[in-house]
């Protein structure tokens, strides 16, 4: 008979977790994939297995909300296939690496077209990871006539 309340319990938790859990959406796939892909880049370049491979790739800080992320992976996607050292193509890593870079790729192409708000268009915030704020020229003549 104690059973039963538990078994009932139980139930009545599991209903109330799965209330909260939702899909994920085109624009959670893109974070969480770009988080995963830096992480596999910075393991890459701390990695004595990989560290002759991590020289030959470009530096890349990614940002999906900046509009030049398509190029930038185009880029990266490039050099991590065509890479000089045989040794580095068969690296479980570096194929995990790209595997995820043309993952995001495709994503951000083909399933999230027109989905995703770019907000800046910083280019160089990709390579070096800092991104400069930029004024508009509405911006700058309200800075110029408030002076």
């Amino acid at each position: 008979m104690r059973a039963l309340p538990v078994r009932l319990l139980i139930l009545f938790l599991s209903f109330g977790v799965l209330a909260h859990c939702a899909p994920p959406t085109c624009y959670s796939r893109v974070l969480g994939l770009s988080k995963e892909i830096m992480e596999t880049l910075d393991k890459v370049h701390k990695s004595s297995r990989t560290t002759e491979c991590a020289q030959f790739l470009p530096k890349m800080f990614l940002d999906v909300h900046n509009s030049c992320i398509m190029a930038k992976l185009r880029d990266f996607l490039y050099v991590a296939e065509n890479l000089p050292l045989e040794y580095c193509w068969e690296r479980p890593r570096m194929i995990y690496l790209k595997r995820r870079v043309r993952a995001l790729y495709a994503i951000i192409h083909r399933v999230c077209y027109r989905d995703l708000v770019y907000i800046t268009h910083d280019c160089e915030a990709l390579d070096t990871g800092y991104s400069s704020p930029r004024y508009t020229e509405d911006r700058l003549q309200l800075l110029v006539e408030t002076s």
